[in-house]
């Protein structure tokens, strides 16, 4: 299955973004704790390539903590400002002003020189269905994004003020016209970046099923009871999780189309547990 989605309001997002860049301080770049490579837009690395950012590992809960380290220590040796982010729970709004403070001091010390209160335009950007809508919120205290656990709903730009002398943008999410890699691209939609609709399910849970074998072959037993194995091909697997799961259709059949959509649904949710599909490469 090739993977690619990029509807039209992506195309006017690239552009409405370019020209908004001109009037932002610091890009605020989303990537997905689970798989920080994969979720690392080109487009939006090219774009932002002359502004200040800050990198935020969202999602961090979801990723095991030793590859949340590894990849913070990663991406630090190559020069990046790093934040780990936990959406749901929230308690880093210290962390990001602070770390968007480092940012943009020269900013600020010439704001500051002048007799000026600073103001700092940031820009929240990533691929869909990052967070970008939840870690604002979280920042804010309050539930002022439109947030839902689903690609394509933030579709304007938002702005919100933030105490200490920053203004969000919230914008839509972003991604690259063609996925080249495959892998990568069911990696994007295990996440859930590209919508389900266009996508076959079952295919993508089957998928799911040999990198969690891969990354963590304990997951699939200690959340459904069931060692997959044994099984000969992935969608064996599958049928067994749906058998286990009790959902049958008849005459002997199993529903492998509802085990595919729960098993997404809580992969996605973190019920499978920490669960991290990318390391960081050895060498810088």
């Amino acid at each position: 299955m090739s993977i690619n989605w990029y509807p039209g309001h992506m195309a006017r997002t690239r552009r409405l973004m370019a020209e908004d860049l001109k009037n932002i301080d610091l890009v605020c770049e989303l990537l997905d704790a689970r798989i920080p490579r994969a979720s690392r837009n080109p487009e939006l690395r090219r774009l932002c390539e002359h502004k200040r950012r800050l990198v935020v590992l969202n999602r961090c809960d979801q990723a095991e903590e030793r590859e949340n380290r590894l990849w913070g220590e990663y991406l630090r040796a190559r020069g990046e400002q790093v934040l780990l982010a936990d959406s749901r729970k929230g308690g880093f709004l210290n962390a990001f002003t602070q770390q968007a403070r480092v940012c943009c001091a020269d900013l600020i010390e010439r704001a500051e020189a002048k007799g000026q209160t600073p103001r700092i335009r940031v820009m929240v950007a990533g691929i869909p269905n990052v967070g970008k809508s939840s870690f604002i919120n979280r920042l804010l205290g309050r539930r002022s994004a439109v947030a839902e656990d689903r690609p394509g709903v933030t579709r304007a730009r938002q702005w919100f003020s933030l105490p200490g002398g920053f203004d969000l943008m919230d914008t839509p999410g972003l991604l690259w016209p063609k996925i080249e890699n495959d892998a990568m691209g069911y990696l994007l939609a295990f996440t859930g970046t590209i919508r389900d609709e266009v996508l076959d399910q079952e295919d993508l849970a089957c998928h799911l099923i040999a990198v969690l074998g891969e990354t963590a072959p304990q997951a699939l037993e200690a959340r459904y009871g069931i060692d997959v194995a044994p099984c000969e091909t992935t969608y064996d697997a599958l049928q067994a999780l749906a058998k286990k799961r009790g959902f049958l259709l008849g005459r002997g059949e199993v529903d492998t189309a509802r085990m595919a959509r729960v098993l997404l649904d809580e992969f996605r949710d973190g019920k499978l547990g920490r669960i991290s599909l990318e390391t960081p490469p050895r060498r810088l």
